[in-house]
């Protein structure tokens, strides 16, 4: 009943997921090692966790037999966890509100999930599911958007010039507007 839906969920968070990967390769040293920007990081991983979560549950809805409670149960805990190890590690204080939206939805997931396995045929809980995966999907988009476009760079210039925070360390934000391999072919690189 609901395969076409599950099946354009999981082929537009693949999708999605290469759209990431291209924004991570194009921005990869703001993103991770010692010279990234802050909040780059924790763009790229709860983007990837949203997407491969999206990605899954409706996957797995995709085979007959199997309860779509179980993925949704299972990808909620995992994601939780990644989140919350994320927000330890990285110690990120301005993202509060997101990371409880974020929270509260993977919440609402797990709920869901667990009222699909008490009774797979409640269609009115399967729709509430289908809308909480929709909706971690479209944040999930909007964080790789962010990442592609550089908002994280943008971020942590206007806080090094506020003062929020020490200024970001490394080479200046500017010159990755191109990969240094095009830089070279450009003369640009010394």
């Amino acid at each position: 009943m609901y395969d076409a839906y599950l099946a354009a969920m999981a082929t537009a968070a693949a999708a999605l997921i290469g759209l990431l990967f291209v924004a991570v390769s194009v921005r990869d040293d703001t993103i991770f090692g010692p010279n990234a920007m802050p909040g780059g990081e924790a763009l790229a991983i709860t983007a990837f966790t949203g997407l491969v979560n999206s990605f899954v549950v409706s996957l797995l809805g995709l085979i007959p037999k199997i309860n779509i409670g179980e993925p949704a149960v299972i990808m909620a805990v995992i994601s939780i966890v990644a989140i919350v190890r994320l927000q330890r590690r990285l110690h990120t204080g301005r993202t509060l509100i997101v990371l409880a939206i974020t929270l509260l939805a993977y919440a609402a997931q797990f709920g869901l999930g667990v009222l699909l396995l008490v009774d797979s045929h409640d269609s009115d809980q399967l729709i509430n599911l289908s809308i909480i995966i929709f909706v971690t999907l479209i944040a999930s988009l909007q964080r790789a958007w962010s990442l592609l476009k550089g908002k994280h760079v943008a971020s942590a210039r206007g806080t090094a010039m506020t003062g929020d925070h020490d200024p970001p360390h490394g080479p200046d934000p500017e010159s990755f507007r191109l990969h240094p391999w095009l830089q070279k072919r450009r003369g640009r690189v010394r």
